[in-house]
């Protein structure tokens, strides 16, 4: 037996283990009009504080939504929870709407998108802050890109049976090393995720903002789009980032990314220091480093621990190891009013399983560039028939088509498992329907969505009609887990948090920016 089926075989005896994976997901989207452009209007008070409320929030702009399902163990009652969000936010904005698509509607200036505000406290005008040096580093129209992202944790008992009886430190850093072993997996095998489930083959003209792009790009009318693509967002156009080609964080420990995360943020940029920190009197960014702070790093995945008041995300890690990770790497499918459907959770847990119980050496920086160019490929020409990626730095290839049947053939292995614990066959399904994708491109999300779009003319037209089937959905639509008076009083009490913070402030903005990174200064995990 193989060392994935050995250690299997292991976590199969307990039954549990399955009923209790942590999901958690967090969908992005625009807000904007009936004609198709950005709206431009404050975030809708009826939807509470975007600074404290616990399910909605703004991501890079007012506009920009963000939708936050509490962890949950059953994947019928997450996907109720992100609905029952959905819906209830639907009700309260008006005559807007949700954007159906990772890529933005008509933008007419960039200058037009306005920054996510937060209040007058000096956490939320550090946010908005923290904003202002995004938009100056990198502009608006790449934050305002709409993903879901997706939190998953495996239980106690899944490390039990990998590992046995541990003290709590061996514990703590078996667990982080089996996470990282998994991030690594992630970074090799990931490509399947665009592949299967990238859904912006195209964008409108507008993003572009009359630039010039290499891209050979194709158009109809107002939308360009590349024949192959599946997943533009994840590209040089979107979240990808060239300013931060250079850093070399590697994921073969929990103390190696901290390291490397920890010298990014101390290390000083020539370029974003011709921006300025703070001139006439204004702030136009946080400082002059690499990364201002730690969330400015795009990854596809990250290691992550909830902290505490007061925590940053690297405290904690270092704090008390790996908690869960994010996938970071799912576009919006335009197809589900919540962005995500079943298939595409079911099809993550069978993944990330595997990931985590397969063999995965340590990665060192030219294996990793190996595997970022399979992404790039992937993203740019992913259904383009016979497309060979690289399995490893010494020059082999092998078609995207026969890899992805091997790794499908242990899929179904995991899948097997975790049907016999449920009694039931929905996993199994799963992968055998996304296998035939493998062998017919055009059944996946990006095929479908340029389909659609060569339909209907354009992004424009077929983001306006996708939104009419998920408006009248939501109207439809009766709320399942939370009633609707929870979600109004979360919204009234995230009001009343944010204007007690707002009160308690005890200095000004300067001191609690000094205050905040003299403390960064003084990490233990610098």
């Amino acid at each position: 037996m193989t060392n994935f089926s050995l250690r299997l075989e292991k976590i199969a005896k307990d039954p549990q283990i399955f009923r209790s994976l942590g999901r958690g997901i967090e969908r992005e989207s625009l807000r904007f009009n009936s004609d198709g452009h950005l709206a431009h209007t404050p975030h809708p008070k009826a939807l509470g504080s975007a600074l404290t409320n616990r399910f909605i929030t703004t991501d890079f702009s007012e506009s920009l939504l963000e939708f936050i399902t509490p962890v949950n163990n059953d994947v019928d009652t997450l996907l109720d929870q992100l609905t029952d969000i959905h819906a209830f936010s639907d009700s309260n904005m008006g005559d807007e709407h949700l954007w159906p698509m990772s890529m933005p509607c008509f933008v007419g200036n960039e200058d037009d998108i306005q920054l996510a505000q937060y209040g007058t406290s000096n956490s939320g005008k550090m946010k908005t802050l923290y904003r202002e040096g995004l938009k100056r580093r990198y502009g608006s129209l790449m934050q305002i890109i709409s993903g879901v992202h997706f939190n998953f944790s495996f239980p106690d008992s899944f490390w039990d049976a990998l590992f046995g009886q541990q003290s709590e430190k061996e514990r703590e850093e078996s667990r982080s090393a089996g996470y990282f072993g998994l991030i690594r997996n992630y970074y090799r095998f990931g490509w399947l995720i665009p592949y299967l489930f990238g859904a912006s083959p195209a964008i409108c003209s507008s993003f572009l903002q009359g630039k010039k792009s290499n891209l050979p790009f194709e158009h109809i009318g107002k939308t360009l789009f590349l024949p192959h693509a599946t997943s533009l967002r994840l590209s040089d156009l979107g979240y990808t980032n060239h300013a931060q080609s250079a850093l070399k964080i590697g994921f073969n420990s929990l103390e190696q990314y901290l390291s490397g995360l920890s010298k990014a943020i101390r290390t000083p940029s020539e370029e974003f220091a011709r921006i300025g920190i703070k001139v006439d009197g204004e702030y136009r960014q946080l400082n002059s480093n690499i990364l201002q702070i730690e969330n400015e790093l795009y990854a596809p995945i990250r290691p992550k621990r909830v902290a505490k008041d007061g925590e940053k995300p690297s405290e904690a890690l270092a704090r008390g190891g790996v908690e869960y990770i994010e996938v970071r790497s799912l576009d919006v499918n335009p197809f589900s009013p919540v962005g995500i459907n079943k298939t595409q959770i079911r099809f993550l847990d069978v993944f990330l399983v595997w990931a985590a119980l397969s063999d995965s050496d340590l990665m060192g920086g030219c294996e990793l560039e190996c595997w970022r160019a399979n992404w790039r490929k992937v993203i740019l020409e992913g259904r383009k028939p016979g497309l060979e990626l690289q399995i490893g730095c010494q020059g082999e290839v092998l078609s995207l088509t026969e890899w992805a049947k091997r790794v499908f053939s242990e899929f179904s292995e995991v899948a097997k498992v975790m049907d016999q614990v449920n009694d039931d066959h929905r996993y199994s399904d799963v992968i055998t329907e996304l296998a035939d994708w493998i062998m017919h491109p055009e059944k996946t999300l990006s095929s479908q969505m340029l389909e659609k779009i060569k339909e209907t003319g354009g992004i424009g037209s077929l983001g306006r009609a996708l939104n009419q089937h998920h408006s009248d959905f939501y109207r439809q639509y009766q709320l399942r887990h939370f009633s609707r008076e929870v979600l109004n009083q979360e919204a009234i009490e995230s009001l009343e948090k944010q204007r007690k913070i707002e009160k308690s402030d005890s200095m000004d903005f300067d001191t609690f920016l000094s205050d905040y990174f003299a403390c960064l200064h003084t990490n233990a995990f610098a």
